[in-house]
């Protein structure tokens, strides 16, 4: 990491990104406010053999200890913050996010789009491409699904957060998506993520189901050193020896990834308990312990879903779900934006 000092020129900072490049590395240039520092990613020893010290600008090079770079605090000290369709996620700006699991039919997407934006929501949810554990399960609709979520953001103004699945579909996804989500069974499709690093809209990374901290934002890294510093992460539950939820939610993780990343997190209590009941203490249990947003599963008649029915919440709760949320959120010194 090469720290510029204050005032550095923009020629400066080419100069030393030039150097970088001659040993094969490459330079990831990050502006504070006061400050501009470049992440120097390549061969370690090539690195170090150059004088960047001498440079003209540099104020001086630190080692980052960690596997990953881009993405920890070392590198960028402040929060990040991401931007979509005018909402934020991050830095103080709290995510409300909910939706079906599963696009099924037009008038389910606007009843839970509408149920959404009428309780302060700040983006949606929903599946078009659906991972299933049995090849016999609904698969979801595919580009028709992704139609009718653009359908219901041009009618409530919901930027529109789905899973990317193969990259065969990324064209689709950018065409009517906002924020592209990858699941937790691709969170370690390396493949998959360099294609989204690659791309100009944010980026959803769910935990993998047994991926500890590290391995999860060692996936981050991937993306992000492929040009695309939107990332957001997301605690998704992980699996243990314990029955009683679906997935052991790590309410640890968030606290844990705050102090050593930049990132902004999410929780899913929906994924992580597979009970309605539990959605909302999770949800303040998350809160509480600093998550930037919820990603919950919400549903206009949840007993005939085709997918994650029993653990969505029907969207005539939604509302009182989301003023507890907003209540923590606004303690918590936050805002839904």
């Amino acid at each position: 990491m090469i720290i510029m000092e204050e005032g550095a020129t923009e020629d400066q900072v080419a100069h030393v990104v030039a150097r970088l490049e001659e040993v094969g590395a490459t330079g990831h240039v990050s502006k504070g406010e006061r400050v501009t520092v470049i992440g120097a990613i390549g061969d370690r020893e090539e690195i170090t053999s150059l004088p960047l010290e001498a440079c003209p600008g540099v104020d001086r090079v630190v080692t980052i200890l960690k596997p990953y770079k881009l993405v920890s605090r070392e590198f960028h000290a402040t929060d990040t913050v991401v931007r979509v369709r005018g909402t934020k996620i991050g830095g103080g700006h709290f995510g409300l996010i909910a939706g079906p699991c599963s696009v099924e039919t037009e008038e389910q997407v606007m009843a839970a789009a509408r149920a959404v934006k009428a309780a302060g929501g700040t983006m949606m949810r929903g599946g078009a491409f659906k991972p299933r554990s049995s090849p016999y399960s609904f698969q979801g609709l595919g580009v028709d699904g992704l139609k009718l979520l653009a359908a219901a953001r041009d009618e409530t103004g919901l930027p529109i957060v789905t899973e990317l699945m193969d990259p065969r579909d990324l064209a689709a996804l950018l065409e009517y998506a906002d924020v592209v989500q990858i699941g937790a069974r691709n969170m370690q499709n390396f493949q998959l993520l360099s294609e989204v690093g690659r791309i100009d809209k944010p980026v959803l990374l769910k935990r993998g189901l047994s991926a500890t901290i590290e391995e999860w934002l060692m996936a981050a890294e991937y993306i992000v050193k492929e040009g695309n510093r939107e990332v957001i992460l997301c605690e998704r539950g992980i699996r243990t020896f314990e029955t009683a939820t679906r997935n052991t939610f790590d309410v640890s993780a968030v606290p844990v990834v705050k102090l050593v990343s930049h990132l902004p997190i999410v929780v899913d209590p929906s994924h992580a308990t597979g009970r309605p009941e539990l959605v909302l203490p999770l949800s303040l249990a998350g809160i509480a312990a600093g998550a930037d947003g919820v990603l919950v599963e919400t549903h206009p008649n949840p007993e005939h879903a085709l997918s994650d029915g029993p653990q969505s919440l029907p969207t005539a709760a939604f509302a009182e779900y989301a003023d507890r949320v907003r209540a923590l959120v606004a303690w918590m010194g936050k805002r839904l934006a």
